[in-house]
């Protein structure tokens, strides 16, 4: 079996694992350690020129906030505010660290993937502090300095530190290829407690109407099914694949922190829910890509 549909595998093994060791939640303090770790990481290597950037690019950018407000308006026309909320968490979320590892299983363009997660971190780490109190219906100056310690913390310090360990010492730029199966660990470790998290709320709340979790479900699918369709389109004859990557396949580990800090772990479920159906997508992606290649023609001897 190729290694990219083993480290799918693996990623819905720590989902499935998750839902059946709910006692494993009492450790989820450790998933904002774990983020920050794995963006550290790839900011270790993460070099973007302006020659990397495409009009497509900023195209995505647009696209993933209409895509968060989008869900967020969808959320609230089939369920109510949690389901609104848990949408808006699922759709709003920034391209995934592993992204760029899926296309490169592709054979894609990496260094696209790559351009589009540097934008979408950074730009939608720094609006968030805007976007969350107003769509909490909590616009203070309080909460507004709270996420933003929050963002700042998860995003611009390990990119800081990333910047700063490269200045210092240059051959770090190397450490991430070394690095590669620690941060596969951290993610895996990072859904297993998410998941666990999620199935501790769901076992604890015996009254919760499975109704709920039904559109919260549902209204995830749909979000994660317009990212990648959308991204498709824009990106045309010549990034269509990673454009739709970039736009689909998004960093969950950090909005779902985001959600069970500043809404509840029932909202939570919205980008929970999403992780599961977008590593549906990738092992299909990858699946179908190992059997193109397979039944490729050998390529002609001179």
């Amino acid at each position: 079996m190729k290694p990219g549909i083993l480290r799918t595998a693996a990623l819905l093994t720590a989902f499935v694992l998750g839902g059946l060791v709910p006692q494993a939640h009492v450790a989820a303090g450790a998933i904002r350690w774990l983020i920050m770790g794995m963006l550290f990481v790839v900011f270790l290597q993460t070099r973007v020129s302006r020659a990397a950037l495409h009009r497509s690019h900023f195209i995505l950018l647009v696209a993933n906030l209409a895509v968060g407000f989008a869900a967020w308006g969808f959320g609230w026309l089939i369920g109510g505010r949690d389901v609104a909320l848990s949408a808006f968490f699922a759709g709003i979320t920034p391209t995934a660290t592993a992204a760029p590892v899926v296309v490169s299983f592709l054979g894609g363009n990496v260094a696209y993937v790559v351009a589009a997660f540097v934008l979408t971190n950074v730009i939608i780490a720094a609006l968030l502090p805007v976007m969350l109190p107003l769509v909490l219906g909590r616009a203070t100056p309080a909460v507004f300095g709270q996420v933003a310690r929050s963002v700042g913390l998860l995003v611009f310090v390990p990119m800081a530190l990333a910047w700063l360990v490269r200045l210092v010492h240059p051959p770090a730029v190397r450490w991430p290829a070394r690095l590669a199966n620690v941060s596969f660990g951290a993610w895996a470790v990072a859904l297993f407690l998410i998941t666990a998290n999620a199935s501790q709320f769901l076992r604890t709340q015996a009254d919760l109407p499975r109704l709920i979790v039904l559109e919260i479900a549902g209204a995830s699918l749909v979000t994660c099914a317009a990212g990648f369709a959308l991204g498709w389109l824009i990106g045309g004859r010549e990034f269509a694949r990673e454009a739709s990557q970039s736009l689909g396949q998004k960093n969950n580990n950090f909005t779902i922190y985001l959600a069970m800090t500043y809404a509840s772990p029932l909202v939570a479920l919205g980008p929970t829910f999403y992780v599961l159906w977008h590593n549906v997508w990738n092992t299909w992606q990858l699946h179908r890509h190992h059997l193109a290649s397979e039944h490729a023609p050998a390529p002609s001897q001179p």
